[in-house]
């Protein structure tokens, strides 16, 4: 249903300007207005919950490009090696575990390419250190499996994983809870967590090709000045934009968004100030994903049968009218 707002539609020349916002569905538009250049997105609608009662720390989220309507997760520190697969609504669709791994610290995933072309892979960084004592940390890499929106929940097993052990440079180490993947170059990009309350977050990057097995010193390559620590992050589908979402267990607060220009690095957009989005207000957010067409992004909490949210971004176009011949 498409609703028009007084006073903001513009008809020049034949030509009507209207601003949109993209549905989960993409079956029904809503007028709204794009009065800043920084991209605008709507407030969080609640479009499910997790089902699976054994998703109750959830700290890493993606969404999967390959298969239509999947979304991954893992849990905070504490569980096993593994990822959970549910649909956009919640809905738990499987339980898919590496085998002979031991999960440490597992804060946030990502997807993003590989070593075989057109392959997706999910990357699971085992990168959390709360007290700064981990000599070194990994991030698994391992293709994403075939999943339907509408199977029946399965239990798989997943061997063919590789381990990328990596370091901070000086031997200093970091606690981090964002894993960025790069879908245009590869690079792994790790975001620390200030927890000496430095009122900076680094930005440490692995570049791709990556070799299982061989640690890797990370480089840094951004340091940002912000005032909350950062909890979660993504890269969006097409690589032209970085989303990261600060701690906000007991106040409002926005997501910090950069735009990458093209044939840029990922690291470059950093140069910039952020434009705000909007986070809904959630008991302990710390995890947040694009969605897979890159029209929005997805935010969720720890606890039992925790809301999912939306946020449909808001995209100007063109209409041109229709002609009779």
């Amino acid at each position: 249903m498409e609703k028009s707002m007084p006073g903001r539609n513009l008809a020049l020349g034949g030509i009507m300007l209207l601003s949109v916002i993209f549905s989960e569905s993409n079956s029904s538009l809503a007028v709204a207005t794009t009065d800043s250049a920084c991209p605008q997105f709507a407030d969080g609608v609640a479009v499910g919950n997790i089902q699976s009662a054994l998703l109750n720390e959830t700290s890493g989220l993606a969404a999967s490009r390959k298969n239509s309507n999947v979304l991954w997760a893992h849990n905070d520190s504490g569980d096993s090696a593994r990822v959970f697969a549910m649909d956009v609504q919640g809905r738990h669709l499987g339980i898919y575990n590496l085998v002979g791994v031991t999960a440490l610290d597992w804060e946030d995933m990502a997807i993003g390419p590989g070593p075989v072309t057109g392959q997706d892979y999910l990357y699971l960084g085992d990168i959390g250190d709360n007290y700064r004592l981990r000599p070194s940390i990994v991030v698994y890499r391992v293709p994403e499996p075939t999943v339907s929106a509408t199977q029946t929940p399965v239990s798989v097993d997943l061997s063919d994983w590789d381990r990328l052990p990596m370091r901070y440079p000086g031997g200093v180490a970091y606690d981090s809870e964002t894993l960025l993947v790069d879908p245009i170059s590869g690079d792994l990009f790790g975001v620390t967590r200030d927890r000496a309350g430095e009122g900076v977050a680094r930005v440490f990057r692995n570049p791709a090709p990556h070799t299982a097995g061989v640690t890797v010193t990370l480089e840094l390559v951004a340091t940002l000045s912000l005032a909350t620590e950062i909890k979660a992050g993504d890269v969006s589908p097409s690589g032209d934009a970085v989303l990261l979402r600060p701690h906000s267990f007991s106040a409002p607060s926005s997501g910090y968004y950069w735009t990458r220009a093209p044939a840029t690095n990922l690291w470059d957009a950093f140069a910039a100030q952020p434009c705000l989005t909007p986070l809904t207000n959630e008991a302990q957010g710390e995890a947040l994903a694009f969605a897979a067409d890159g029209n929005g992004y997805r935010t969720t909490s720890e606890g039992t049968n925790p809301p999912l949210y939306f946020y449909a971004r808001q995209i100007t176009r063109l209409y041109l009218p229709l002609i009779s011949r």
